[in-house]
This record gives structure tokens, C-alpha cells and sequence, in this order.
């Protein structure tokens, strides 16, 4: 099932663009990836999109939650179209893949605080490391 990207950004209160509509789609069928990557995506759909562009409708999106910036540490920045739904993800310390890894335990935040120091927390973040199956299998070939 194919998502209605132009219902999800009206819904967002942002104008309908090639551009915008092209990044969404590129999010939709390839997540985790960089802006690079998404870059080369809308290019391959639009061959006249600038860069700044790109970048301009991922701030757009990310700013509006229609797409999430998730940046785990030492890596780049990456893109994904889940959102909403307080997922978390899997990182492979060898070679960068990443996997999304869905709430194991209660309600979303999915995580409660020891001290929320007053705050109205609406969203948790955490980041599993470790070894991807292929590079697993590689390490011991």
C-alpha cells in the first residue's frame, strides 16, 4: 500500500512540490538512508534538483514530523519515513546498517524516566549496538 504523500503534506500545512513529493518517496522505499543517498534517489526522478534543495525538503519534513532525523553516534545523519510511532533502531558496529526495532515493553514512550524533572516526555530514543548478521558470519569465515 502505497502512502498519500500529497494528503500527508497538505495535512502538514506544506505546499505540494515535485521536490517534496520525490524525497517522500524516496524515504518510503529505502529508510536509513543519507542525504547523499536520498539525493541520488530524487535525482534518478528529478535530474535538475539541486542539492540545496534536497536539503531544504528534508528540513521541511523533519521540522513538520513527516520525516525522522535520527543520528546515531559516530555516524551520519540518516532518513527514515516511520514516524510517529516511537520505534528505536539497531546499529551494526562493523559496517553502519541500520534496522528499525520496534517498542519491546509497554507504552509509548516506551520508556519510563527515574526523574522527568517536570517535563511531558512524548518520545524515548535508544540506539542497540552490535554486529549485523552478514558481518557476523564474515568475522567468522
Amino acid at each position: 500500500m502505497t502512502p498519500d504523500f500529497v494528503a500527508q503534506l497538505r495535512t502538514a500545512e506544506l505546499r505540494v512540490t515535485r521536490p517534496r513529493l520525490a524525497v517522500l518517496a524516496a524515504l518510503h522505499g529505502n529508510p536509513h538512508v543519507d542525504t547523499d543517498t536520498v539525493f541520488a534517489l530524487v535525482r534518478e526522478e528529478l535530474p535538475t534538483v539541486s542539492r540545496q534543495a534536497v536539503y531544504d525538503v528534508l528540513h521541511a519534513l523533519t521540522t513538520a514530523r513527516l520525516v525522522r532525523r535520527i543520528e546515531p553516534a559516530g555516524a551520519t545523519a540518516r532518513y527514515e519515513s516511520r514516524v510517529g510511532d516511537n520505534h528505536h533502531h539497531i546499529v551494526c558496529r562493523s559496517c553502519g546498517t541500520i534496522a528499525d526495532v520496534d517498542c519491546a515493553v509497554g507504552h509509548a514512550p516506551c520508556l519510563t524516566a527515574s526523574d522527568d524533572h517536570g517535563f511531558v516526555i512524548d518520545e524515548a530514543e535508544v540506539v542497540f549496538w552490535g554486529i549485523c548478521p552478514d558481518c557476523s558470519t564474515s568475522r567468522s569465515a
